[in-house]
C-alpha cells in the first residue's frame, strides 16, 4: 500500500497505556468519575490514567502527536487539569482528520479500589466524552498479581477509528458507454 492509499484508510486503530502511581492527598479519577478511596493517581493533571490511554489511542489512530508533546507535564497550564480536556483536543484531530470514534477497549490493572462497582459508570462517562453509544465502550479490569505494581495504576487502550460519512470520496457512477 503506498502512502496516500494509507492515508486513506477506511479504518484505522490506535494503541495507549498509561500508569501513575497512588499518592495521598488527592481524589481518585478513572475514566473521568472520582471514585471513593484513600489515594489518588498522582501526576501533572488530575492523574486520570484510563482517559490519559484513550486520548494517547485516539491520537494514534490518527497519527497524531502523543498526549505528551500536546500536554506537557513541564507546562504549568496542565498541572491539575482535567482530563477530559484531553479528550476534546484528541477527539478534534480525530474529526479533523475526517475519522469518527467506533469502539474503545479498555483494560485497568490495579490492586485496588475494585473498579466492578464502577465500570458502568466510568462507560457511560466516556461514552458521553466521545459521543458515542455506551455499548462502543469496553472497560476491565485486571489486578497486577505479581508484578510488583501495587502502588499504581495502569491502563491500556485500542480505540478504532472509521472514515466518516462526510470524508468518504464518492464513487462516481459509471456511465454506459454508448456503442
Amino acid at each position: 500500500m503506498n502512502r496516500e492509499n494509507n492515508s486513506r484508510a477506511q479504518m484505522r486503530v490506535g494503541y495507549g497505556w498509561d500508569s501513575h502511581e497512588f499518592k495521598s492527598g488527592v481524589p481518585l479519577k478513572i475514566g473521568g468519575v472520582e471514585l471513593p478511596h484513600p489515594k489518588g493517581l498522582g501526576g501533572h493533571s488530575d492523574g486520570d490514567v484510563l482517559l490519559h490511554a484513550i486520548t494517547d489511542a485516539m491520537l494514534g489512530a490518527v497519527a497524531a502527536p502523543d498526549i505528551g508533546t500536546l500536554f506537557s507535564p513541564s507546562d504549568p497550564a496542565w498541572k491539575g487539569a482535567d482530563s477530559a480536556v484531553f479528550i476534546e483536543e484528541a477527539l478534534g484531530r480525530v474529526r479533523a482528520a475526517g475519522y469518527a470514534i467506533r469502539n474503545v477497549d479498555s483494560t485497568l490493572i490495579l490492586a485496588q479500589p475494585k473498579i466492578t462497582d464502577y465500570a458502568e459508570q466510568i462507560r457511560e462517562q466516556i461514552a458521553e466524552l466521545l459521543g458515542v453509544a455506551v455499548s462502543a465502550i469496553s472497560v476491565k479490569a485486571k489486578t497486577p498479581e505479581g508484578m510488583g505494581t501495587q502502588n499504581a495504576a495502569i491502563a491500556h487502550a485500542i480505540v478504532l477509528v472509521e472514515k466518516s460519512r462526510q470524508s468518504r470520496p464518492r464513487r462516481r457512477k459509471r456511465s454506459k458507454s454508448s456503442p
